[in-house]
């Protein structure tokens, strides 16, 4: 068998997980939405006892409510990345320094999330500008990440690579998160406000990020473009890039499989994103949970996210990657409906329900993501991974897009939690009719054992 990768590169490549999930963790998942929430509810002058429903801030002129605004915002950052990354994928399959491509946009990103220390006061502009270029520039950084894992494990190592890889990553987020948790229950002693842990952590998460990606930059190998042909630069990266997009996105209809499943994963990855992006945000002013109850859960849900991904790599080596993944979008559909009937104040309730959570999500995502690398041409593999990053970790927009409508439309967050039903059924539908076994051979690539 070819050997992928040494030992060493593979540790580097996972160490890259661990540094990036700050960002989805700390930020996405637990503090930006409810500390932008509240700085845009201090923009609408809304009163302690909480905004009424006429309650409106104007971002370039347009009014929304200030409890809309996260989820808006990071529908808008994926609608943007919609454009960049399949083009940043298209560049990296085309540059010989693929690591110098992923440093540059993980060092942006880290640095626009430590410029957060400056969100105060009203500055929800400030707070939503930050989110929106820190985010495009995590989701172009992972899509160079992951465009090495076929070129680090053959197809029979693949899901388990790829499942040690999320695992690492939540076991990375989850470890930061646990210190800002300390933080959260000190602040008292600490001499600081919730408002104050909240703006620190986020700042955290930046750090971090920044100085855990030295690690694979030391240890990842840039390796020889694939094709000759992509190596060639008729005018300049950046314009190749734009041009081999489109050269891809018609290729494409020569892999109508492998487009199948992306629409399918498109599809329910959005709705795993979104229940990880506005979790504490429903919690917060739905469920009437405070933060001694939602940010322990969200930690809790981080170490169980990495014993779940272990756990459901398992499970694909006994009955197949495919069939795993389907009984993950049968469980995340479980969890939407308890979720909406779930009862104010009931901390015990959320945090079954977290526990539940963490099991199915890192392998849900972990499995899709080595699905997915078995389906892509030898030699296009950052192109393809920038379309499939559209969707993956912290990025999304349908949902969020219908989360923050429903609740603009309803001011209710149950109605708007109960919408994301759609997204998994919806997924789970499309993935059954992928037959994954034809669309791996079609794709010029070997199936494993069992899928």
């Amino acid at each position: 068998m070819e050997e992928f990768s040494s030992r060493r590169e593979r540790v580097g490549w996972y160490f890259y997980d661990w540094a990036n999930s700050a960002f989805p963790t700390t930020v996405v998942t637990v503090f930006l939405g409810p500390y932008l929430t509240s700085i845009a509810e201090t923009a609408a002058r809304c009163p302690d006892a909480g905004c009424p429903d006429d309650a409106a801030i104007h971002p370039l002129g347009i009014a929304i409510a200030p409890g809309s605004l996260f989820p808006y915002t990071v529908s808008l950052s994926v609608f943007l990345t919609v454009f960049v990354l399949p083009v940043v994928g298209a560049i990296a399959d085309r540059s010989p320094r693929k690591k110098q491509l992923m440093a540059l946009f993980a060092y942006i990103g880290a640095a626009a999330t430590v410029g957060m220390l400056f969100l105060t006061g009203d500055r929800y502009l400030l707070g939503a500008g930050l989110f929106l270029l820190a985010n495009v520039a995590f989701g172009a950084s992972v899509v160079v990440y992951n465009s090495f894992l076929p070129q680090i494990a053959d197809e029979q190592d693949r899901d388990k690579v790829s499942s040690f890889g999320w695992a690492w990553g939540y076991l990375g987020g989850g470890t930061l998160l646990l210190l800002n948790v300390a933080a959260v229950l000190m602040k008292d002693s600490l001499g600081l406000t919730t408002g104050e842990v909240a703006r620190y952590s986020l700042v955290s998460a930046g750090v971090w990020w920044a100085g855990f990606t030295t690690i694979p930059l030391l240890t990842l190998r840039n390796r020889p473009v694939a094709d000759e042909h992509l190596g060639v630069v008729r005018g300049n990266v950046l314009g190749d890039g734009f041009r081999q997009l489109w050269s891809t996105l018609k290729g494409l209809r020569a892999f109508p499989l492998t487009l199948l499943f992306l629409a399918a994963y498109l599809i329910y990855n959005d709705g795993i994103q979104t229940v990880i992006s506005l979790a504490s945000q429903y919690g917060t002013e739905e469920l009437q949970l405070s933060d001694d109850v939602l940010v322990p859960t969200i930690l809790m849900v981080q170490f169980l996210a990495f014993a779940g991904a272990l756990l459901l790599g398992r499970l694909a080596k006994s009955i197949g990657a495919w069939k795993t993944v389907l009984v993950s979008l049968v469980l995340w559909t479980v969890v939407i409906i308890v979720a909406f009937f779930m009862p104010a104040k009931q901390a015990v309730l959320f945090v079954i329900l977290g526990g539940g959570i963490g099991l199915v999500l890192g392998g849900s995502q972990a499995l899709s993501r080595s699905l997915f690398s078995q389906l892509i041409p030898k030699g296009k593999e950052g192109e393809y991974f920038g379309l499939y990053e559209i969707s993956d970790k912290g990025t999304s927009w349908l949902g969020p897009l219908a989360f923050g409508l429903a609740y603009d439309l309803t001011r209710s967050y149950r109605v708007a939690i109960i919408i994301l039903v759609v997204f998994f059924i919806a997924g789970f539908v499309l993935l059954l009719f992928v037959p994954m076994r034809r669309a791996i051979e079609a794709a010029g690539n070997t199936p494993p054992a069992k899928l």
